[in-house]
């Protein structure tokens, strides 16, 4: 439990109303006073943010915070959240916590997805946070004003990455994002496919994120300023389109390798081929050296050689990205569940 006044904490357990075997551990949960079971009625679209709208009006604090099932939040996560929100301005409306993984050892997938949650929240966050660049959330542990977050009408019921679209919308209000110094620690999955299906759920919401704030780009421009909508194409479009242009790239760098020569010439083939293979090294390179830089915030030089992989890694997310691509156009606001209880491991094996 954390360490927070218990006359001061309330508890909503958000459950699908008919999901029995979740809202029966709910209700065994809510005989301690704190607890309250909030069940969402059926009906579409079937996803997390519908059912935060929905348990929104029932939130009586002032300050507000969503943790996954799975979550295992720093103890002193909610006081230093209150009084981080207490020395900032009333204009911040939330903080962002860093999201890592406790079982991050169990496979390789588990370590590469670690780096990629240490360079973002531990790198590329704060640095968002210190340029003032609005920042996309992370799907748990944002701490918000409650009266802001009911200002902005809550989340995007059909966004299915609803927290890269709220941190946008907070900018495009004039409100802030602020990174805060503590740490949840959740279940990486460590099978591919169920990888796959989570990975390309959030791909896809970055992609409707896009699409929803750049129907006009004039008022994004506008509301969001020039280094919020610089950093909105950044971080936003530029990683959909990294995780789709990857393969197109690996493509032009092995049709020059292997057949270049035989169709535009040989001067033009070594052209274009050391020209594709500058790319491949310096790009490849760079990702490399992030991934292993990622866990040198928190002492994890264990895992920093894997980042070596992180080519292989980022083939993964290309996959997802154009299976995202292929579900916005044919499933748009379907909730690929991510199945947890899965790991091995337990938040007392976190590095």
């Amino acid at each position: 439990m954390p360490d927070y006044p218990r006359d001061k904490l309330e508890v909503l357990l958000i459950v699908e109303a008919d999901d029995f075997e979740t809202a029966t551990a709910a209700d065994a949960a809510s005989m301690d006073t704190r607890f309250s079971v909030i069940r969402v009625p059926p009906g579409n679209p079937r996803t997390k943010p519908k059912a935060c709208n929905y348990a929104l009006p029932f939130a009586r604090g002032e300050f507000a915070v969503i943790f996954d099932a799975e979550d295992r939040p720093e103890t002193d996560q909610l006081r230093k959240a209150v009084r981080a929100f207490r020395v900032h301005p009333a204009h911040v409306a939330c903080l962002q916590a860093r999201l890592n993984f406790f079982n991050a050892q169990e496979n390789w997938l588990t370590v590469m997805f670690a780096l990629d949650y240490a360079l973002w929240f531990d790198f590329l966050l704060p640095g968002l946070d210190k340029l003032g660049i609005p920042m996309p959330l992370g799907g748990t542990s944002n701490h918000f004003r409650t009266d802001a977050l009911r200002k902005i009408g809550g989340w995007d019921p059909y966004n299915v990455t609803e927290d890269a679209d709220l941190g946008i919308r907070f900018a495009r209000l004039g409100m802030r994002v602020r990174t805060l110094d503590s740490t949840t620690f959740e279940e990486a999955t460590g099978q591919t496919d169920a990888w796959l299906r989570q990975r390309s759920r959030w791909l896809k919401g970055y992609m409707q994120t896009w699409l929803v704030h750049m129907r006009d780009p004039r008022a994004l421009l506008r509301n969001a300023g020039v280094g919020g909508f610089i950093g909105f194409q950044l971080f936003i479009g530029g990683t959909v389109l990294c995780a789709l242009a990857n393969p197109v790239l690996w493509a032009v760098f092995l049709w020059s390798c292997f057949f270049g020569a035989a169709t535009v010439g040989s001067d033009a083939s070594g052209f274009s081929m050391h020209i594709s293979f500058t790319a491949l090294i310096a790009g490849n390179g760079l990702l490399a050296y992030l991934a292993a830089l990622a866990p040198s915030r928190r002492g994890w030089f264990e895992i920093a050689p894997y980042g070596l992989t992180a080519p292989l890694y980022w083939l993964l997310i290309s996959a997802a990205g154009l299976r995202a691509l292929w579900q916005l156009f044919v499933n748009p606001w379907h909730w690929d569940k991510t199945e947890h209880g899965k790991s091995r491991l337990t938040s007392a094996d976190a590095l």
